[in-house]
C-alpha cells in the first residue's frame, strides 16, 4: 500500500505516524494524509484514544489540527486497540460504525515501527 513505510515530503514527515494511549482498550482510526490535493505523496497514520466516545471524535480533532497546517486527511476505517504495556502486547480488532473496518494488518505494520519490542496481533 503506498505510503505505509515510504518516505514522504518534509511536511508530512513531521506528523507522527502513531499516537495512541499508553494503555487500555480504545477506539482507533487509520488515516491517509497528504499535502493539498497531492494524494499520491501520502502517509498513513494511526490515532487512538479512550477519550473519544466515537471514531468520528478522533477524526474531527485530527482533521482540524492537520487542516491548519495545510494537510488533508482521509479516514480509511477504524477499530479498537488493546494496549498492554506490562505484557508488551497490542491487539488490533473490530470496526467503526461510521468508517468501517480499517485494514488491521496495515495498522499492525505501522504500530510495529514504534513498538518493536511488542507482540502485535490483529484480527478481523
Amino acid at each position: 500500500m503506498p505510503g505505509v513505510l515510504a518516505p514522504v515530503n518534509a511536511k508530512l514527515a513531521q506528523v507522527p505516524t502513531v499516537q495512541i494511549d499508553p494503555n487500555g482498550t480504545f477506539k482507533y482510526i487509520l488515516c491517509k494524509i497528504y499535502e493539498g490535493n497531492n494524494v499520491h505523496d501520502c502517509k498513513l497514520i494511526v490515532r487512538g484514544t479512550a477519550d473519544a466516545l466515537f471514531h468520528a471524535d478522533i477524526y474531527d480533532y485530527l482533521d482540524a489540527n492537520l487542516e491548519a497546517d495545510g494537510i488533508s486527511c482521509e479516514c480509511l476505517g477504524g477499530g479498537k486497540i488493546s494496549h498492554n504495556p506490562e505484557e508488551k502486547s497490542i491487539e488490533v480488532f473490530g470496526k467503526s460504525q461510521a468508517y468501517g473496518r480499517a485494514n488491521h494488518a496495515t495498522t499492525a505494520i505501522l504500530l510495529e515501527e514504534f513498538f518493536s519490542a511488542y507482540s502485535i496481533t490483529w484480527s478481523d
